[in-house]
C-alpha cells in the first residue's frame, strides 16, 4: 500500500490561461492506493458525497486505466470539487504517481504529466496540463503543446475559496473567441512580467503579471463580489489579484508580511456581499509526494 498527496493548485494566473499554473503548500488530496484485481473507489472528505465512485466516471478510474494498473483506491479530498484549486488534478496526479511506483511502471515524473491529464479529461472533457502539471512537478508550470517546462518558485499566496459553484464547463463557455492585438500585446508582456518574477521569485513582478483583460473579465461575472474583493485585497497590499482557475477561488499574490491582511479582507469583502467564504493563507510549494 502506498499513500500519496497531492497538492491543490492554481491556473491561469490570469495572464496564462491554459498555459501557467503552480503548486500550492495547502490544501491537499491524500490518496491511499493498494494493488487489486479491478479498480475500485472510495471518496471522503470535503465535497465526496459529489463524487462518482464508478471508475468509468472518476478521474482516478481512468488514469488506472491508462496504467493498466487496477487498485483499490480510497481519496480523502481536501482540495473541494469545483473549487478553481485544482481538485480533480489533484486527485489524477496522486494516482498517477502512487499507480506508477506501486506497480513500478519506470515512467519519469513529466511523463505522467499527459497520463493524468486523460484523468482531467473525464471532469473538463477535455484533456489539460496547466493542473496536474504544477501538482506532480510542483513550483510554477507552463504547459505547452511541446510539453511542459518547471521551475521552483517560492512567493506568497492567498486562496479565498467562497461558497459559490463555477463549474469548469461553464466557465469555458464564457471565454470569448477572439481579442484584439492591443489585448494580446498586453497579455504577453503580463506573460513575461509574471514568467520573470517566479525565477526571481519576486512577488511584485509576479502580482503585475497575473493582470488580464481577455479572459478574467468574462469570468468574474460568474462570481458575485470578484471585484469588490480583488479591489480589497490591493488596497490591503496584494501585489496582483485574478481568479484561480475556472473559478470560484480569488487568488492573490502578496509579500509575506501582508499575507494575514489580505486573507481577513478578502474574507470580509466576500461577507458584505452575503457570501461564506473560507481562506487559505498559503505559498507556491512542491508536487505530488509519496509515503
Amino acid at each position: 500500500m502506498l499513500t500519496v498527496r497531492a497538492p491543490a493548485t492554481s491556473a491561469n494566473l490570469g495572464s496564462g490561461f491554459d498555459v501557467f499554473g503552480v503548486a500550492l503548500e495547502r490544501p491537499a488530496d491524500v490518496v491511499r492506493l493498494e494493488k487489486a484485481d479491478r479498480v475500485t473507489i472510495e471518496m471522503t472528505g470535503a465535497g465526496s458525497q459529489y463524487i462518482p465512485e464508478d471508475p468509468d466516471k472518476n478521474t482516478v478510474g481512468a488514469v488506472a486505466d491508462a496504467l493498466n494498473a487496477p487498485a483499490r483506491i480510497q481519496i480523502d479530498k481536501g482540495v473541494r470539487p469545483a473549487s478553481g484549486l485544482g481538485s480533480s488534478a489533484a486527485s489524477a496526479a496522486a494516482a498517477a504517481v502512487g499507480l506508477n511506483e506501486l506497480y513500478d511502471r519506470g515512467y519519469s515524473r513529466e511523463e505522467l504529466v499527459p497520463i493524468a491529464a486523460k484523468g482531467e479529461a473525464v471532469v473538463s472533457g477535455d484533456a489539460h496540463d496547466d493542473n496536474v502539471a504544477p501538482s506532480i512537478l510542483g513550483g510554477f508550470t507552463i504547459a505547452t503543446e511541446k510539453g511542459v517546462t518547471q521551475v521552483d518558485a517560492d512567493i506568497p499566496l492567498v486562496a479565498c475559496l467562497p461558497d459559490i459553484v463555477v463549474s469548469t464547463r461553464d466557465a469555458r463557455n464564457v471565454v470569448p473567441e477572439t481579442a484584439r492585438v492591443d489585448q494580446m500585446i498586453e497579455t504577453v508582456g503580463n506573460a513575461a512580467a509574471l514568467t520573470t518574477g517566479m525565477h526571481r521569485d519576486d512577488p511584485e513582478l509576479v502580482g503585475q503579471g497575473m493582470h488580464d483583460t481577455v479572459v478574467t473579465p468574462a469570468r468574474a461575472k460568474l462570481i458575485d463580489g470578484y471585484k469588490q474583493v480583488r479591489d480589497a485585497a490591493l488596497a490591503a497590499g496584494a501585489t496582483g489579484v485574478t481568479i484561480s482557475g475556472a473559478g470560484p477561488t480569488v487568488i492573490a499574490a502578496c509579500a509575506e508580511e501582508d499575507r494575514r491582511r489580505i486573507a481577513s479582507t478578502m474574507l470580509d469583502a466576500f461577507g458584505e456581499r452575503g457570501v461564506d467564504a473560507r481562506v487559505y493563507q498559503t505559498r507556491i510549494g512542491g508536487g505530488a509526494e509519496v509515503f
